[in-house]
């Protein structure tokens, strides 16, 4: 057997399964861009959880983060599939709902530590400088700290977002019908694996090469966008 044993014949017919290609993209990128979304929100309160001063909020948001970072995805999605879930529901919601809070609760704590170092990255004089303005802390930081620590969020952000859609194929374990999944069934079927997973790799490098130009997009339009009025008037109140 050549060690790079490819068929050119048997790409006519990994086409015959395009519809399983095409539907494992189209579950691949809705676990992904919901999962984030969810991710995004959670982390936004746990990143703010691990600033507060609050013992009952730091120390659960520190806890949780070294949970979720310190243990692997692969074992995280088993457990949420096959204990977390029954154990609460008294049965399994499927390998959708599954994967979808386990990716999302494995995003949050990464997200999480973004959010704080770009907060942490502002100028503690931008928040004095509101709170001398007569804002309070939660209009300060809604107002001035985040748009400004977005900005600097967002290359990471989209890294994680890049790294959670591949991070998504770890869900064929609880048998996610995505593109991997895809592959495996072309590759039981044919008795070939050289064709089946060179396209599995082929769509996924095509998906993080579309989030990659989308995420330059966006972090040029931030880094050109205009200075928000509260931030010029923070800026003139530090000036004077």
């Amino acid at each position: 057997m050549d060690f790079l044993d490819i068929r050119w014949d048997m790409w006519g017919v990994i086409w015959n399964y395009r519809e399983l290609f095409i539907r494992g993209i189209g579950i691949t990128v809705s676990l992904t861009l919901i999962s984030y979304v969810l991710g995004l929100v959670l982390g936004l309160f746990v990143g703010m959880g691990k600033l507060s001063k609050k013992k009952w909020l730091y120390y659960p948001s520190k806890y949780y983060v070294d949970f979720f970072r310190g243990t692997p995805l692969l074992v995280q999605i088993l457990l949420i599939h096959t204990a977390v879930i029954p154990g609460i529901f008294g049965q399994s919601l499927g390998y959708f709902t599954s994967g979808v809070i386990a990716l999302s609760l494995n995003s949050a704590a990464y997200n999480a530590e973004i959010i704080r170092a770009g907060i942490q990255s502002i100028e503690k004089g931008q928040m004095e400088a509101a709170r001398s303005l007569g804002m309070t802390t939660v209009i300060a930081m809604k107002n001035i700290i985040l748009p400004q620590a977005f900005r600097r969020m967002v290359p990471p952000l989209g890294n994680e977002l890049i790294a959670l859609l591949k991070d998504s194929s770890l869900l064929m374990v609880i048998a996610a019908n995505d593109i991997l999944f895809a592959g495996k069934v072309v590759a039981g079927a044919t008795l070939r694996f050289w064709e089946p997973y060179i396209m599995v790799a082929i769509l996924y490098l095509c998906l993080t090469f579309v989030l990659g130009k989308l995420i330059s997009y966006v972090e040029k339009r931030f880094s050109n966008s205009y200075i928000p009025m509260q931030r010029r008037n923070v800026f003139s109140l530090r000036r004077s």
